[in-house]
Order: C-alpha cells, then sequence, then structure tokens
C-alpha cells in the first residue's frame, strides 16, 4: 500500500469528463494493484480515501493536519492486517488487535513507541474514523470500549464519551514548555553566531546568519505560528516607524495564513522589527536581486508579480489581494525582480520553510557547546515563550507605563490606549488569536503562571520595602536549620 498527495495537474489528460471533487494536497492510499474494489466489493482503502476527503468539512480544514490524520489510520490498518484482521472486522477481533497494537506502541521496538500524547491523538483520530465509518454503513463494529463522564460548567451539565484506550497523561502545567529568560536570550545569540558573553562564535560555519537571527527575534517577539511566520510575505511586514518608541508596533496577520482563516492583529518590538527591516534591505535584497528561481513544476505552475503593495498585487495580469493567498500559492509567487516573495528565502532568493530544523539544529548546538540543560526547541514553544513574556510584561504594568510615557508623542493613539485599559488576560487573547479568553486562559495554566506572579510579587515587595532580603533570609535559616518534618 502506498500513499500519495493529491495534484489535479494535468488532469484533463486523465479521460474523465470533469475534473475531481478531490481536494489538493489531500494524501490518499493506494494499493499496489491500483484498485479501489474488486469481487469482495469496495475495498478498505475506498472508504480511507473518502473518509479523508470529508476532513475539511468534519473539522479539520488545516492541509497541515491532513496527513497525520491519514497515517493514524493507515498505520492501524498495516497492523491489524499483520494479524489477519480487517478494519472493519469483528468487534472480538479488533478488540483483541487492539490490546497488541497498544502493547507494540508502548513497550515495542523504540522506533515504533508512541509518547501518551501521541497514542491519545492516534486513538481520537480512529475513534473519528470509526464512528464516520458506521454511519456510512462500511464498519459494523469499533475497537473501542467507552464509558460516559458528566462536566459541570456553570451551573450545566453535559455528558459525553471518554475512550477507555487512551492513556492518562501526566498534568500539562508541571513541563516546561517555554524558555525561560537566560535561555531564549541564549537561543537568540545562537541565531546570531554570538557567544553566551554576546562575542562572536568563531568557528561556526553556519549559513543565513542574518536571516535566522532576525526571524527568530521576529517570531520570539510576535508569537506567530510556524505557518503565519513561514509564509508570511515580505511586503507584508509593516513599516518602520520614524522614531523609536517603547510601545509595540501593530503587526497584521492575514487570515490566509492564521488558523482557522481568521485575520487578527499581534505586535512586534521597534528593536526587533528595525533588525528585521535591515535584512529585508540588505541580505534577502542581494538574495533574491536577478534570481533564476522559479517553482517546481509539482507545485503548480508560477505565479509571476508585476508590481504590489503590502495588500496585494498583480499576479500573472490580475490585481489579487495577499489575504486571499493560502500557503500553497504564496510559496508559487515570484517578484517583478525575480526570486521568492516570502519573508524568509535562502540561497539565490528560494523560497525557505523549514524553521522547525533551524531551531532544533541551533538548541542543539547550544546544548553541546554551551548548556547541557539546553531544552529542544521547536516553533511553538517559540510561541509559548512569547506569550509567557507578554504576560509577565502586562501584568508588571510595562507596556502600560511604555503607553503613558509616549500617549502624546506615538502616531498609534489607539493602541497606546489599549494597552492602559484592557485586562492583560484580553490582550494575550488577541495576539494569540484564541476565539475565547477561557482558552487562554488553560493555555497559560498549562504554561504554569504560578511563577509569573510569584516572582513579581516578591520583585515588588522588595523594591517597595515591604518584605527585606535580611529577613527573608533569616526566615529561611531558620527553617534550614529544623529536622525534616519537624514544625515551628
Amino acid at each position: 500500500m502506498k500513499q500519495v498527495f493529491y495534484s489535479s495537474l494535468g488532469w484533463e489528460s486523465w479521460g474523465l469528463e470533469f475534473k475531481p471533487a478531490i481536494p489538493e494536497g489531500m494524501p490518499l492510499l493506494f494499493e499496489n494493484d491500483l484498485l479501489f474494489e474488486d469481487e469482495g466489493g469496495v475495498r478498505e482503502i475506498t472508504a480511507v480515501n473518502q473518509w479523508a476527503c470529508e476532513l475539511p468539512t468534519r473539522g479539520v480544514p488545516a492541509a497541515n493536519s491532513w496527513h497525520t490524520y491519514v497515517r493514524a489510520v493507515r498505520e492501524w490498518k498495516d497492523f491489524a492486517a499483520v494479524h489477519g484482521v480487517g478494519l472493519f472486522g469483528s468487534r472480538d477481533r479488533l478488540k483483541a488487535v487492539l490490546g497488541t497494537y497498544a502493547v507494540h506502541r508502548g513497550s515495542g521496538p523504540l522506533k515504533e513507541r508512541f509518547a501518551s500524547s501521541m497514542w491519545n491523538q492516534s486513538m481520537s483520530i480512529l475513534s473519528q474514523f470509526y464512528d464516520w465509518a458506521s454511519d456510512r454503513g462500511y464498519a459494523a463494529h469499533a475497537p473501542f470500549t467507552y464509558k460516559e463522564s458528566v462536566q459541570l460548567f456553570e451551573g450545566g451539565a453535559t455528558t459525553r464519551r471518554v475512550n477507555q484506550a487512551r492513556r492518562r497523561q501526566p498534568k500539562e502545567h508541571v513541563t516546561v514548555k517555554y524558555l525561560m529568560d537566560d535561555f531564549a536570550d541564549l537561543f537568540v545569540k545562537g541565531l546570531g553566531r554570538l557567544q553566551p558573553d554576546g562575542s562572536e562564535e568563531w568557528g561556526y560555519r553556519g549559513r543565513e546568519i542574518a536571516r535566522n537571527s532576525a526571524v527568530g527575534k521576529f517570531v520570539l517577539s510576535s508569537g506567530l505560528r510556524s505557518q503565519e511566520f513561514s509564509y508570511m510575505l515580505a511586503c507584508e511586514v509593516p513599516p518602520l516607524p520614524r522614531q523609536r518608541t517603547d510601545v509595540p508596533q501593530v503587526l497584521p496577520v492575514p487570515e490566509g495564513i492564521t488558523k482557522g482563516s481568521k485575520f487578527r492583529e499581534s505586535w512586534v518590538s521597534y528593536d526587533v522589527l528595525s533588525d528585521l527591516h535591515s535584512y529585508l534591505e540588505l541580505e534577502r535584497a542581494l538574495s533574491v536581486q536577478a534570481s533564476s528561481w522559479m517553482p517546481p513544476a509539482r507545485w503548480g505552475e508560477p505565479l509571476m508579480v508585476t508590481e504590489f503593495d503590502a495588500r496585494g498585487g498583480r499576479v500573472n495580469g490580475t490585481w489579487t489581494t495577499w489575504e486571499t493567498m493560502k500557503p500553497v500559492d504564496r510559496r508559487r509567487l515570484v517578484g517583478p525582480g525575480g526570486g521568492s516573495m516570502l519573508l524568509s528565502v535562502w540561497g539565490e532568493g528560494r523560497p525557505f520553510t523549514e524553521w522547525a530544523k533551524v531551531f532544533e539544529r541551533n538548541a542543539d548546538r547550544l546544548r553541546e557547546r554551551y548548556e547541557p540543560r539546553f531544552p529542544h526547541v521547536w516553533p511553538h514553544r517559540i510561541r509559548h515563550t512569547m506569550a509567557m513574556a507578554t504576560m509577565k510584561r502586562l501584568v508588571a504594568g510595562y507596556y502600560a507605563q511604555a503607553a503613558r510615557l509616549v500617549a502624546d508623542t506615538d502616531e498609534n493613539a489607539a493602541l497606546a490606549l489599549y494597552l492602559r485599559t484592557t485586562e492583560p488576560i484580553l490582550v494575550l487573547r488577541d495576539l494569540l488569536g484564541h476565539a475565547s479568553s477561557l482558552t487562554t486562559e488553560k493555555y497559560l495554566h498549562r504554561l504554569d503562571t504560578t511563577r509569573i506572579f510569584r516572582e513579581l510579587y516578591e520583585r515588588s515587595g522588595l523594591e517597595a520595602g515591604l518584605l527585606a532580603a535580611a529577613r527573608d533570609h533569616e526566615l529561611e535559616s531558620e527553617f534550614g536549620e529544623d529536622p525534616a518534618g519537624v514544625g515551628v
């Protein structure tokens, strides 16, 4: 069995009357004989492909997620087939294989093991697939056992099914998912080929250092998701204000690249925006100048831009707004002077989107050379770091103070007023693009904001003379002399 990603390129030569109604980029399964039915009727992969094509209208609109869903079903199907059980077998046989599958993913070969979170995600996907297959008449049985649980919220009670195949997971807030201040500083220095003391790191042969440093700071300041900053266009970067200000600059995030296709505004600090413009005007400009790069044929026809501004451009002769363009379209854009239109490029103006590799390699080098405790870093961890740093500043009143200082001269008076009057949780909700402040509260709970409030409380107390350092130290020494388990 093979998996391919669907493309309608050249469909006119397939001998079909109409273009197939299959989402572009959808992962589809094929048997080695390329048949979807035989004397036994419709094959199982036909049902899987049909389910996959309905994912965009069943709560999975993001193309990046389709592969994960199809892979979960395919791997389960392959494992069951080894034991002589089909996707739609009897309940007893399916349950027996599920038990074997759980052991295989829990304590089997290392490369086959799933962490609890990955296992639970797989079980959730399979549960959705079997629910769909049951509705369509493909499956008479599912391998799962469910129990009902009652949830109380705001005086109301709801009942939901709980899949008993799920594993218990540690409380999510006990694992630090963001970079502490010193690690965040070290991470940024590493991207810029600097040592922990700020001096240049000799013997490092990294490439595209200016790009990596500027974009890394940009993500750390704005909290954009991986897709959002990877497919942002260079012309969508907001202009640099004429004078430096402590108030962050508004950063529009077009709906074409946001999660849920919903326009929102984040922000970015003046200094970070200044570094980004330096990269755009120097290294990036040299990279795309007279570039002969063209998107490969498998991406589709090139989208040639002849004129543009921050809102849109003339693409293949037709004026198009950037907000309507998805990532699959944006990576095909070729600028008037050559090269990709994306913010991040490499080599001779080619688009660059492999930021997960850049961040992880930087973390690996820092761990090897300077700090053995340095954690693994992926794009979403940078987003978490921005959320925690922003919450800390909001709670400490930094932005409100900055807004008051520049209120009389800042061109964006509305933003200054917003920062002085809005609750921190609502500001962060808007920056992260959450639909509800309840989502933001849960998000922060997972990141453990208790530390932030405790540190701010202690620092404020010391600055105000309410908590003397000497007294605090004396109290600690008193407790330190007590035997374990003995009270004062």
